[in-house]
């Protein structure tokens, strides 16, 4: 048999090369992770940091599993309907009637809840100390007082049948005040903005207080963080408020 020629043996090299080096850069390709246009925003505090008011099994699965299961299925159904993730959210809750009507009432539930939530947390904190400034003259000025504002919340809250939420509504003159909304319907989906709001679902209480929803009321004040509260309060006068 001929020797092959140094021409031969090097192009047989190089093709040897190619072969071997084409299944890692294809498994390279294939080990890639989807790209996921929503995120679970990561809690700014431990979970435990409101016991014993809310305690951090609670937190662990609001956090981790409700509130991930709203962002997972956004993610599934932006697979398919990009536009979804493309606008800010207050555009996609402000304007449902432009989402596809196949997946309306699913990005109603699913992206008013990853909003609401995603206030939730921010509005929360602990060694949240108390109002002042401009946001507790205006509770002064449109809700009676600080005490009288929080029993009519709690009320609300109470009232509130079945799952739901109890918002401070806050309008661009920087006018308060008191409304709840069924399921995780959000004030945004209404052209307003919430100031603050509480979630009196029963996942975000029953482990401690089963149906005691109003004991949770009334404790959910030790975890709200002020400082947070009077920044939105002036974001909503300047206009730049979001979720």
């Amino acid at each position: 048999m001929p020797l092959m020629s140094r021409r031969h043996l090097m192009l047989a090299a190089t093709g040897l090369v190619a072969v071997a080096a084409a299944p890692r850069f294809v498994f390279a390709q294939a080990a890639a992770p989807a790209a996921t246009p929503f995120t679970l925003p990561p809690l700014a505090y431990p979970i435990a940091a409101f016991e014993p008011h809310i305690d951090a099994k609670t937190m662990e699965i609001h956090h981790d599993k409700h509130h991930a299961a709203y962002v997972g299925n956004l993610n599934t159904f932006a697979k398919d309907n990009p536009q979804i993730a493309a606008s800010p959210i207050v555009d996609v809750l402000g304007k449902l009637g432009d989402v596809p009507e196949a997946i309306r009432t699913g990005v109603r539930n699913n992206l008013g809840g990853h909003a609401n939530h995603t206030m939730f947390w921010q509005i929360m904190g602990p060694d949240g100390g108390r109002p002042e400034g401009d946001v507790l003259a205006a509770i002064d000025r449109d809700l009676g007082g600080l005490e009288k504002f929080q029993t009519d919340f709690n009320a609300a809250g109470g009232r509130q049948f079945g799952s739901g939420w109890v918002f401070v509504i806050v309008d661009k003159d920087g006018k308060l005040t008191i409304e709840t909304r069924p399921n995780q319907d959000s004030p945004i989906m209404d052209g307003k903005r919430a100031l603050l709001g509480n979630d009196v679902w029963e996942h975000a209480y029953y482990l401690t207080y089963q149906n005691r929803r109003p004991d949770y009321l009334k404790a959910w004040w030790n975890t709200v963080n002020w400082k947070v509260i009077g920044e939105r309060y002036a974001a909503a006068k300047a206009g730049t408020l979001g979720i």
